[in-house]
This record gives structure tokens, C-alpha cells and sequence, in this order.
């Protein structure tokens, strides 16, 4: 039975929140519908940044002490707003969608802890939109002894099944963390977290340059890489970890580029993101023959530069030269995740996540 399931994303870039509709019956996807966007305010962002440097503290998954209070209530309203936006701007009805599929933002990620939070009142959302939420899809997961994530590998694969080529596959998603999916037929799918995303280009940005990010790579392309930084940084245990393996955000906080020219810091870790994707290949089973590229990392043109110049002979190209709506994939999974969630087929495995065996999940929230 094929279900239409809206997708809610926000990820750990803080940008803001991403909706996109799906038909699917949690196996294939019959079609794409529309997709949508909400960005976060300044004021929001920095709600968030607080939360995430209040989070660290956290020991209980549902405690909410001091600014997280705050924090869910307003990533509640945004995903509310994003909702209620998406329907006027589609000229749709909250009947027309049997599904959501709500992931929160996540603000702290312990699997050694068996801890992940992602914040937002799935019951407060599903009474504002007048539709069953599906949320809280790492819980079981890491309960079990899992990583939590990454979790869009399944949707991965549906949409490179679709695909006429050759494996080894890999789609590489570049959000505030960059993780992989590695597909060769139907029988192989492995996926793990492989190092920072736009996460410490962001706050790079952010604090030298007051820019949200470095538009297109701009920036990246007139600055010149520190290597030996890079080669140093890629020192940390985290790289040679075979997967499954993943991080949370802030995982690389700590390092520090000194006094650099914001050019020549920007470049650096732009390298530094494609050079540690590329960590990735010895440790798969076969080395891939072409990388698909999601997530805001997808737009930024130094960063698939970099990446071509070390996967070797791989063809490296942007999940929008396929007809995939790269921006709305993840958006578009946690509706997939919904629909599979409802009809309790696996979201995670032990080879995307490490969970002992194959794993549903998901909690349904009604208005």
C-alpha cells in the first residue's frame, strides 16, 4: 500500500528546516512531490548554538533544563510554520497526508552513552498540523547498542536501485557531518559517519567572516590549504575506525587553525572535509566507482573540486545532475523512514549503524 509521507528535516548545519512529499510504501518510491524551506532566524540559530553548548551536559534523553526548554519550543514552531507554509504554497489539506516523518534537531549524539537527543514536541507538532508525526527514530537504535546513524542509507538505496550503472555506488551526504552510503546491489549497503561536513567551515565562517557559510566556495577557492594541518587532523583515531562509526556535530570543535587568512582557512577545511570522505575508501569492500553528492556540501563547488582531485578515476557529480532534489533527500527520507517505520520494516542495520540486527523504530505521536 503506498502512503504519502511528508519528510521534516533540520540537520546539524542549523540552517533550518526542509520539507519535501513523498509516495512510497517504504520499499520503492512511486513518486516525488514538492519540497519546501524554512530558514531559521539569527535569533533562532544562536538559540540553537546555546542549546548545543548546553547539551553536553545532558545525561537524560528526555531532560530539557535552562535554554533546551526554549530551544524545542522554537524548533516545534518552525517545523509548525514549515508545515503550515508548505501547504498554502501546494494548495493542500492536512488530510492529504497519511504520515509525518519528524526527526528534530539534534543536539547531542553519545552512542557510547547509549545518548542521542534531538529536541522538538512531536505531540505539540502533530496537534498544530492535524496529522500522526512519526518521531524519535535513533531511540532504539542506540537502546540496542547501535550508532543512531546515520539513518538515510536505506533511502540511499532506493534511490541508486533506480539508478543504471555499475556499482560500487556511494552517495555521500555533506551536511553539518558528512556520512556515506556505500551500495553495490541489492545485498550490500554499509554506511557510516566519515568526518566533519560544513559543520567547522560554517562556524569558520561564522566567526571570522560573519557569513553563515562560504557561498559556491567561493571563499575556499581563493585561499591556499595547509596540508600539514590536515595531515595532523586526520591523526585522530576517528579516521582509521572501520565503519559502522558516526559523530556527533561538535566532535571536532576542538581544532583550531590558529591565525590563518580566512581564505586560506576556508580552503583548509574544505580540504579538509573532501580529504577525510576519501579516508573512507581503503576500509570498503571494494573501491567505488562513482560518488553521488547531497547535502549543502553539494553546492559548493571547491569542495566537489577537491573531491574529484582524490577519489582517483570515480566520477564525482551533484545529486541534482541525477533529477534527485539534493536539498529535499533528507527530508524526503524521514517521510521513506515513516512509511517504513508504520509498516515495521527495518530503518537501521548492523552494517549502516551497528546495531546487532537489523532495526525498527520510531514512536507515532497523534493529534
Amino acid at each position: 500500500m503506498m502512503l504519502t509521507a511528508l519528510g521534516l528535516m533540520s540537520g546539524t548545519s542549523l540552517d533550518g528546516v526542509d520539507v519535501a512529499l513523498i509516495e512510497t510504501d517504504g520499499k520503492q518510491v512511486k513518486a516525488f512531490g514538492p519540497s519546501g524551506y524554512r530558514a531559521y532566524s539569527p535569533a533562532e540559530r544562536n538559540l540553537l548554538r546555546q542549546a548545543l553548548s548546553e547539551a553536553v551536559h545532558l545525561a537524560q534523553r528526555d531532560a530539557r533544563p535552562g535554554i533546551l526548554a526554549e530551544a524545542e519550543r522554537a524548533v516545534t514552531r518552525a517545523h509548525a510554520e514549515a508545515v503550515a507554509a508548505f501547504f498554502a504554497q501546494n494548495r493542500m489539506k492536512p488530510e492529504d497526508v497519511d504520515i509525518v516523518g519528524f526527526h528534530g534537531q539534534t543536539v547531542l549524539h553519545r552512542p557510547e552513552r547509549r545518548l542521542t537527543v534531538q529536541i522538538g514536541d512531536a505531540a505539540a507538532l502533530a496537534k498544530a498540523i492535524h496529522i500522526p508525526v512519526m518521531h524519535d527514530f535513533r531511540a532504539a537504535d542506540v537502546e540496542a547498542g547501535g550508532q543512531g546513524a546515520p539513518f538515510v542509507p536505506v533511502y540511499h538505496r532506493a534511490l541508486a536501485n533506480s539508478l543504471d550503472r555499475e556499482g560500487p555506488i556511494v552517495v555521500v551526504n555533506i551536511g553539518g557531518v558528512s556520512n556515506i552510503t556505500y551500495i553495490d546491489g541489492n545485498d550490500t549497503l554499509i554506511a557510516c559517519d566519515t568526518g566533519p561536513g560544513n559543520a567547522l567551515l560554517d562556524d569558520f565562517m561564522y566567526r571570522t567572516m560573519n557569513q553563515a557559510f562560504d557561498a559556491e566556495g567561493k571563499f575556499a577557492a581563493l585561499g591556499k590549504v595547509d596540508e600539514v594541518w590536515i595531515a595532523r587532523a586526520l591523526e585522530l583515531p576517528f579516521f582509521a575506525l572501520p565503519p559502522p562509526k558516526s559523530l556527533d556535530r561538535n566532535d571536532f570543535a576542538a581544532l583550531r587553525l590558529g591565525d590563518v587568512a580566512p581564505a586560506d582557512g576556508a580552503a583548509t577545511l574544505t580540504a579538509f572535509t573532501a580529504t577525510a570522505i576519501t579516508r573512507i575508501i581503503p576500509l570498503l569492500p571494494r573501491r567505488p566507482r562513482s560518488w553521488i553528492v547531497c547535502g549543502g556540501g553539494a553546492r559548493n563547488l571547491t569542495m566537489l573540486r577537491m573531491l574529484r582531485e582524490r577519489v582517483g578515476s570515480a566520477t564525482v557529480e551533484a545529486a541534482e545532475t541525477l533529477g534527485w532534489a539534493s536539498d529535499a533527500i533528507e527530508a524526503q527520507a524521514f517521510g521513506f523512514l515513516a512509511a517504513r517505520g508504520l509498516k515495521g520494516l527495518p530503518l537501521s542495520y548492523p552494517t549502516t549503524t551497528g546495531v546487532p540486527m537489523p532495526m525498527t523504530g520510531g514512536v507515532i505521536a497523534r493529534p
